[in-house]
């Protein structure tokens, strides 16, 4: 397994922990996970980073334990492995931003069992860097069908339903406090 991190900076030598800029609410025992640590993701989750950083997405997948229900209902039958659904307003920023995906080397990471976020909690460096110039088609090579809506509120309910759902800098999304 592979672990990455990506930015929009082409000159990262090396990765210091930082605390998080947004703290989340944690469980008991976890309010460690807004002090300072690098973040990386496992290659299967990676293409939820394939935006824009401030782009607000959903991406959702089937499970094995999804019910056939959940996944008529908002899957249908694609054979992509997961759906991304950005707002049509960010597309201009998805087709023309480049990003770098940072290789990290994984004896460094512990997991989280969470969506395939890893943690570091010492400095890491960098092993490769690959730039991506065309972030739909990365998206497309990685087996994820891109969605375009014009906001991402009929997509609450996904939470309630049997697939994963992961939803990514929503604050940024239109009407998505409303």
């Amino acid at each position: 397994m592979r672990l990455f991190h990506f930015s929009d900076d082409p000159g990262i030598e090396r990765f210091e922990p930082r605390p998080v800029r947004v703290p989340s609410a944690r469980p008991p025992g976890r309010d460690w996970l807004n002090g300072p640590l690098v973040w990386a993701i496992d290659d299967w989750h990676a293409p939820m980073y394939l935006f824009p950083r401030d782009c607000p997405r959903i991406l959702i997948w089937p499970l094995a334990t999804s019910s056939a229900a959940d996944v008529q209902h908002w899957w249908g039958g694609r054979d992509c492995r997961m759906i991304a659904h950005v707002e049509w307003a960010w597309f201009e920023a998805l087709k023309s931003s480049v990003l770098h995906r940072y290789e990290l080397p994984r004896q460094a990471f512990e997991s989280l069992d969470d969506a395939g976020m890893w943690v570091a909690r010492q400095g890491v460096t960098p092993i490769a860097r690959e730039t991506l110039t065309d972030l739909p088609e990365a998206l497309r090579q990685s087996g994820v069908e891109l969605r375009l809506m014009d906001d991402l509120t009929p997509l609450k309910g996904v939470w309630s339903s049997s697939l994963h759902a992961s939803g990514i800098r929503l604050r940024n999304a239109l009407n998505w406090a409303a």
